[in-house]
């Protein structure tokens, strides 16, 4: 029997199947009204003098608005710096054996992680208030006082600002950490631990290094919003974006104008950590497969929703 005789459809044999696809009106019809809206509203913002972009453009690189703009980064460097370090301490400290360490880093995580931030930074920047005569008395724990500092020298605007940012962020983070430190095998610390390592040790030489592949995408996440949320900061006159932004629309009233320059501010430094935060995930995830691991284009459509 030849060849093409066994591929003809024969009396028994049906005929092959035909793939038609299913036509979805409905999502065209969806592209279509999202597409009018979009042009209507782009013709709006391009075609409408209220906007008056030349005042855009003026205070686009004003001084105080560059000022603003460094006093942000400096702000959320700092505080992020803080709320890292603060985080690894609380969720060592919550995967602790003793009773008291765990007991603390829960009080901690559940408090701060309870409240608004914008209370906690009102309240880091009023707790002077709480000592007598501005004075803090620091010294052996129900002994004497060795120091006695002036607590408005200490509690600047800007400590004020960083421990409000700062101490929110590690309750946070210490959650990141711990999901991470938890998502390496315990197999590994007990390999380690047979071979006579310490507890420190095996934390920072076996556990630490493979959890950084879990760690490290929320990490760029917390620090993105962390740039935003630097926002609050101006509730107590520190000197940032928004704060310097706001200064100057109380004066002339061109309020659009600078929150649209603001803004233009604020994408601008994100779009920068969100390409900065794909190839720090490119280089600690060397152990997934490309499958696992987003690609610059998913990783910016996507604005981080997939590490969340």
């Amino acid at each position: 029997m030849e060849e093409n005789e066994l591929t003809q459809p024969g009396p028994g044999r049906p005929d092959d199947i035909r793939a038609v696809p299913v036509r979805r009106p409905g999502r065209w019809i969806a592209a279509a009204i999202v597409l009018i809206c979009s042009a209507s509203v782009l013709r709006f913002i391009v075609t409408d003098p209220a906007i008056k972009w030349h005042i855009v453009g003026r205070y686009m690189f004003d001084s105080r608005i560059l000022h603003g703009v460094i006093a942000t980064l400096y702000l959320s460097v700092a505080a992020m710096a803080l709320g890292i370090v603060l985080g690894v301490i609380t969720a060592i400290m919550r995967l602790s054996p003793n009773p008291i360490l765990k007991s603390f880093s829960w009080l901690y995580v559940f408090f701060f992680r309870g409240t608004p931030l914008l209370v906690q930074i009102t309240f880091w920047y009023a707790i002077t208030a709480l000592f007598p005569n501005n004075i803090i008395s620091i010294g052996i724990p129900f002994g004497p006082a060795l120091f006695h500092p002036d607590a408005n020298a200490i509690i600047t605007v800007f400590v004020a600002a960083l421990l409000g940012l700062g101490v929110n962020e590690g309750a946070y983070y210490a959650e990141i950490v711990r999901s991470g430190i938890i998502s390496v095998p315990e197999g590994q610390s007990e390999a380690a631990a047979s071979l006579g390592m310490g507890r420190i040790k095996i934390m920072r030489l076996i556990v630490l290094p493979q959890a950084m592949r879990v760690i490290l995408p929320p990490t760029g996440n917390e620090f993105i919003s962390m740039l935003k949320n630097s926002s609050l900061a101006s509730t107590i006159a520190f000197a940032e974006l928004y704060f310097e932004g706001s200064s100057i629309y109380s004066v002339n009233y061109d309020t659009i104008q600078l929150l649209i320059v603001e803004s233009i501010w604020y994408l601008a430094m994100t779009s920068v950590l969100y390409v900065g935060q794909y190839y720090l995930e490119r280089k600690f995830g060397q152990g997934f497969s490309r499958s696992q691991r987003a690609t610059l284009r998913e990783r910016w459509f996507s604005m981080g929703a997939r590490t969340r």
